[in-house]
């Protein structure tokens, strides 16, 4: 099997007494889109930037394509592609101008027009790069981004701002380049729905460590949220939330002695999941069951 692309084991970041980063392990495999969620100040933009080479790591071990980050040389630097969230650059640049421009650095750039076209961005050659629109923008940070050919393209929070029909069109972007260019691509991102359209596999980061890692159906899997039970029960509605719906509806099967009046189950998302790791992880609890809880509402 290929090495992996991507690899840190006890990656820790300090800053000052605060330690941001404790001990954190992933693997990413090359070709797959993988995604690195958490909640703010988890120590996503941390890692990425050490993965980057753009800051040191405090303690531990990383390797990007076979190299450690913090040694990179230029020819290493040339194998990977960078979309930051935000990038600041001259408005009035045509963007044929600044796609050329930028590919003239490489020893083995994309073709101008062809990176244009790939990007869906032919028609904007001669517009100047304020005049885009906002999935038109990130469409040519993504060129930029990969002018050169990388081997891996990082990509932080990439459709942040975008409306549903430019996100659309975006990941529709990331999953051609996956898949017919082979691209290794970790991305960042608060769009839970988004990570588990794109991404093979996901690490969710909570306070300075991978909580939980695998693909999205094993994360939903391994990090349930509580199931939502709902029934009729003596003229009124009842509530229950568990970590086992399939139990709890056979024990109300057998207290009716048939069916169950108005029985809904309904299983938590991915996004519910994540969300019910965060809490858990915030207070000192594993998150991987929720206690039942049950409630009486009057029925309707």
């Amino acid at each position: 099997m290929s090495d992996p692309a991507i690899r840190t084991s006890g990656l820790r970041m300090r800053y000052g007494t605060t330690e941001v980063l404790r001990g954190v392990d992933l693997e990413v495999r090359p070709g797959e889109v993988f995604a690195l969620l958490g909640p703010n100040g988890a120590g996503k933009t941390t890692t990425i930037e050490i993965l980057e080479g753009f800051r040191r790591r405090s303690a531990g071990e990383a390797a990007v394509l076979g190299t450690d980050p913090g040694k990179g040389n230029d020819a290493w630097r040339a194998r990977l592609g960078i979309v930051l969230q935000n990038w600041q650059d001259h408005p009035r640049w045509r963007v044929r101008q600044l796609v050329a421009h930028l590919a003239s650095f490489y020893r083995n750039p994309r073709d101008p027009d062809e990176l244009l076209e790939l990007l869906g961005l032919t028609a904007q050659a001669g517009r100047a790069v304020g005049a885009l629109s906002g999935g038109q923008r990130r469409r040519l940070d993504v060129a930029l981004g990969i002018a050169g050919r990388p081997d891996l393209l990082f990509l932080d929070e990439p459709t942040t701002g975008f409306d549903p029909e430019a996100r659309r069109e975006f990941h529709g972007l990331v999953e051609r380049l996956a898949r017919d260019e082979g691209m290794t691509i970790m991305l960042t991102t608060h769009d839970l729905a988004e990570a588990e359209r794109l991404a093979d596999r996901i690490a969710i980061l909570v306070a300075g460590r991978v909580a939980v890692q695998g693909t999205p159906a094993e994360l939903a899997g391994r990090v349930r949220a509580g199931s939502r039970v709902r029934w009729i029960e003596g003229g009124a509605e009842r509530e229950a939330v568990t970590p086992d719906p399939s139990r709890l509806a056979w024990e109300l099967h057998r207290r009716f002695g048939g069916p169950v009046p108005g029985l809904e189950i309904r299983r938590p998302s991915l996004e519910e999941s994540y969300l019910g790791l965060v809490a858990a992880a915030a207070t000192g609890r594993t998150g991987t069951e929720t206690e039942i809880e049950t409630e009486t509402r009057s029925a309707a």
